[in-house]
């Protein structure tokens, strides 16, 4: 695989457990050759990143946190759209001065292909250990696309967490995600009880797809989308106690899962 640079892409921690944690749309980093090409201007990415995900990724011992943008190279879509190259492959968004050159996707893929090496790497590792794992594919999503002054999109349609079990075996799964479902909701929130609520908003990525298929007896990847209320989206800044909040909800429900985990094994659909 050609080298991209001697910068790190992504960071990972193994620890103990069954558990993995991962922020990949955590990063805003873009390599200099893509910035130079882009239309889209820092806040404009940042608005569509998910920062702060990769704080919550400590809430178990073994996490991977994204470090490039996704507008670089997208983690959680299939190859061949992981580059944006048009405005529908970005939310109508303008994203390039002019489409990259063949040489600069190549590289920026190269990226994608050696996190998923990576990630293949770990994951059996995990599963080695453990026989069985749980991935927290942590992310966040807008609500407030009309501006910072206009009104946030409908609750009905756009919970506070979207769980996307979309891509998994959902009955072979189950104890595990009601469960996580359960707990997540019974966290004593500030404000009150989360709205928790699966495949309303998203449905899962292509990382979730690729776990599910890679590791079809074993994994269990739950797409976790919190909405930004915890934030204001158009400029990124956070309400503290809301993101701790979060952090601390996320992490009530790791005793639950490990638990489930270690039951008999998963239930066949």
């Amino acid at each position: 695989m050609e080298t991209i640079s001697s910068e790190p892409k992504w960071t990972v921690v193994e620890g103990a457990g069954p558990i993995i944690a991962t922020a990949i749309h955590d990063g805003h980093s873009v390599r200099a050759e893509v910035l130079d090409r882009l239309a889209i201007d820092e806040p404009g990415r940042l608005r569509e990143e998910d920062p702060y995900t990769g704080e919550w990724t400590a809430v178990v011992p073994t996490r991977v946190v994204g470090l490039q943008s996704r507008f670089e190279v997208d983690l959680n879509r299939p190859r061949e759209r992981a580059v944006y190259i048009r405005p529908e492959d970005a939310w109508g968004l303008h994203v390039w001065r002019e489409p990259p050159p063949d040489d600069i996707v190549a590289r920026s893929l190269a990226i994608y292909d050696g996190f998923y090496a990576e990630m293949e790497r770990l994951l059996r590792s995990v599963e080695k250990r453990h026989g069985r794992f749980v991935v927290f594919d942590l992310h966040t999503y807008n609500h407030r696309r009309e501006g910072t002054n206009g009104p946030p999109a409908d609750p009905l349609g756009n919970p506070q967490v979207n769980l996307g079990t979309g891509t998994m075996d959902r009955a072979r799964w189950s104890g595990i995600v009601d469960r996580f479902v359960k707990d997540l909701g019974a966290f004593d929130f500030p404000g009150g009880r989360l709205d928790v609520r699966e495949n309303v908003k998203f449905q899962g990525g292509a990382f979730g797809k690729w776990i599910h298929e890679t590791f079809p007896e074993s994994g269990c990847a739950i797409a976790i989308e919190f909405k930004k209320f915890f934030m204001e989206e158009w400029t990124g800044v956070r309400d503290e106690t809301l993101s701790d909040a979060i952090h601390e909800a996320l992490r009530s429900t790791v005793p639950g899962v490990i638990e489930e985990l270690g039951r008999s094994g998963p239930r066949n659909a």
